[in-house]
């Protein structure tokens, strides 16, 4: 809570949060960065086994194996999340379920899921890209700067190596 909104409390409201900040408790944090990072780590296996298939049994090379491979990740975060899995996983493993583009895809679901009962276009169109609309609009302009700075720094380079 800042500062400013605890200036307004009475002696009695701030005893109370001091009493309540006493009792809170404590946060595991150590294992909940363990969990995140285990769980997030499981994702990235699955991914990257994907990956290795693509390259063995379909001819895909190491370049073009990336875009089935998260599709099928995408595909596969949906689905659990359109049947309520998604979310629980994510309860009990916290941030390793976010980081990931499963994470992504989840949150998409998940708001066109909650805004389906308010129509196609107002309710899943206008209301899906609320939260991802932020991840889109930084992740291009991250792309674009760190695009400048290759250009700059490596110049074009012809071959793209």
């Amino acid at each position: 809570m800042n500062v400013k909104a605890k200036k307004n409390f009475t002696p009695t409201m701030q005893e109370y949060q001091e009493l309540a900040k006493h009792k809170e408790p404590p946060r595991p944090i150590l294992k909940n960065c363990l969990l995140a990072f285990v769980v997030g780590g499981f994702i990235c296996v699955i991914g990257q086994a994907l990956m290795f298939m693509f390259k063995t049994y379909f001819g895909f090379t190491q370049e073009t194996a990336g875009n089935p491979t998260v599709a099928i990740l995408i595909l596969i975060s949906v689905i659990l999340t359109c049947a309520g899995v998604y979310d629980k996983i994510a309860q009990w493993a916290g941030a390793g379920t976010a980081v990931p583009v499963t994470g992504f895809a989840n949150s998409m679901c998940s708001a066109a899921l909650e805004h389906r009962s308010e129509g196609l276009v107002l309710g899943v169109g206008g209301n899906m890209f609320k939260l991802a609309g932020s991840v889109i609009v930084y992740g291009t302009v991250a792309a674009f700067f760190i695009g400048l700075l290759r250009l700059i720094f490596m110049g074009t380079g012809g071959g793209g190596h």
